[in-house]
């Protein structure tokens, strides 16, 4: 059965006429008649009885009808559903991130992603978590990913990705590589700014453990995390920060790890979206590329 007559026979059927049925279809009417008339013989039935100007729909016709707008109706939708699958994603991408997956996560992510989409281009914005939260809150961004889950009942958050805290100093600070974490406060502390993930996280850890805040020694406070690594290789103090962003100053001796005895520093990035928002197809592709990305890393 051909879609296209079940177009025409819907068509005459609303209209109770052939000439305002061929008028709504951009056909001529005798086509109209033509596509009718083929349907009857497939169905072996009359649809229409003709009374001289006036057609009366007959009972086939009446049953016919509203399974032919279901077909109809389901053809339209799996057309578009098709056409959305096959169209080209592209635009601009942008995303907030905090410095940690902005920086060592997420351009890998979209490189390849890129390669399944290559009309889309990325702008990844890197700030605190609190800032990235305040601008996806504010419909100035669609997405992020931050470090750390803050109060804000306006944002989706999605956990994605575990991180592991370490705490790093320069070789020569100290000759013990292995403490209890009220012990390694002892020392000079380098630090993230107020609304930094992992700023956050390491004042949890100490609130867990009892430990006031205003027993941290801090020499130094910074805006991210290059700053920080650099700060540490001076000599400046210790830091805690994620594994991700040493892995090379580890391995080469840049760096040493003081592995805390009695404190697991473990955290999660979150994927942020606003919670009434509608993302956009290139972002929705984008936002399950991320979280399927994960199983890789």
């Amino acid at each position: 059965m051909d879609i296209h007559h079940l177009k025409v026979f819907a068509s005459v059927f609303r209209n109770r006429s052939f000439s305002r049925a061929s008028e709504e279809l951009h056909l001529t009417q005798p086509t109209v008649s033509d596509h009718i008339r083929t349907l009857e013989e497939e169905l072996t039935c009359s649809l229409f009885d003709r009374l001289g100007r006036t057609i009366i729909p007959t009972r086939e016709a009446e049953l016919l009808y509203s399974h032919a707008v279901e077909i109809i109706e389901k053809a339209a939708a799996l057309k578009e559903v098709i056409g959305e699958y096959k169209k080209e994603v592209q635009g601009e991408l942008v995303l907030g991130a905090s410095s940690i997956p902005g920086t060592y996560l997420l351009p890998g992510i979209m490189a390849e992603f890129k390669k399944r989409h290559p009309a889309v281009s990325f702008q990844i914005i890197v700030s605190d978590s609190k800032w990235i939260v305040e601008k996806v809150s504010g419909h100035e961004l669609l997405m992020g990913v931050v470090g750390a889950r803050l109060s804000n009942n306006r944002i989706q958050y999605t956990p994605w990705i575990d991180d592991e805290l370490v705490a790093v100093a320069h070789p020569s600070l100290t000759k013990t590589f292995s403490m209890p974490l009220k012990d390694l406060i002892k020392f000079p502390m380098v630090v993230r700014e107020e609304g930094s993930g992992t700023r956050r996280e390491v004042e949890r850890i100490l609130d867990g453990r009892g430990i006031p805040r205003e027993e941290v020694k801090i020499a130094g406070i910074f805006g991210s995390t290059d700053a920080i690594k650099q700060a540490v290789k001076t000599g400046l103090g210790i830091s805690i920060v994620s594994r991700l962003s040493v892995t090379d100053e580890l391995s080469r001796g840049i760096l040493k790890e003081i592995r805390i005895k009695d404190t697991s520093m473990r955290r999660h990035f979150y994927i942020i979206t606003h919670r009434k928002r509608t993302l956009p197809l290139a972002y929705t592709l984008l936002l399950q590329y991320i979280k399927t990305g994960s199983q890789s890393l």
